[in-house]
């Protein structure tokens, strides 16, 4: 597959959560053309599953689309951090649990035709509370899930955000291999 040339690429935004650049490229077919992109950080998607083996989810307003979703938890990797770390701030911040134990489960690019986010797939377990409090996470509800209502949840659209979905498929996937 042939890769597309950078002839020029500029600034348009920068913001607190991402910035915003046109890069001029040679398409494959030979023709100069602009691709929007958008540049964010690295971040850290976590299926926690307690004790009785159900999965801890959260359900928090999108401004974006205007509604409520239902997500796994789910943040960016703070300057300095490495993705486990992110994974304990993230879980205390979002569900007030700690993990014992973390697997890396994988990764994936988010939305690769436009964005260069990158989200590092954990599972946690051994949950224990502990409560860190952020700024943007007053109004996240946490919701248990058992795995087998997960794939209904999915098709029914009351779990549709692309992270999600790709985290709990995939972490189903994995928890069938290990039978």
């Amino acid at each position: 597959m042939p890769e597309e040339k950078t002839l020029r690429s500029r600034s348009i935004f920068k913001g607190r959560a991402f910035n915003v650049r046109i890069d001029t490229v040679i398409d494959a077919g030979g023709q100069e053309t602009t691709r929007e992109i958008v540049e964010h950080s690295e971040c850290v998607a976590v299926v926690p599953v307690d004790s009785n083996g159900d999965i801890l989810l959260v359900r928090q307003y999108r401004k974006a689309i205007e509604k409520e979703l239902l997500e796994i938890p789910a943040g960016g990797i703070d300057p300095g951090e490495d993705p486990e770390t992110a994974v304990k701030r993230e879980l205390q911040e979002e569900i007030g649990k700690l993990p014992g134990r973390m697997a890396s489960l994988g990764g994936y690019y988010s939305s690769p035709g436009f964005c260069t986010e990158y989200l590092y797939l954990y599972l946690a377990e051994d949950l224990k509370d502990s409560q860190l409090y952020a700024d943007d996470t007053p109004g996240i509800q946490t919701v248990r899930a058992k795995p087998n209502q997960i794939r209904r949840m999915i098709r029914s659209g009351e779990i549709c955000d692309s992270k999600s979905v790709a985290g709990l498929l995939y972490y189903l996937d994995w928890k069938k291999r290990q039978r």
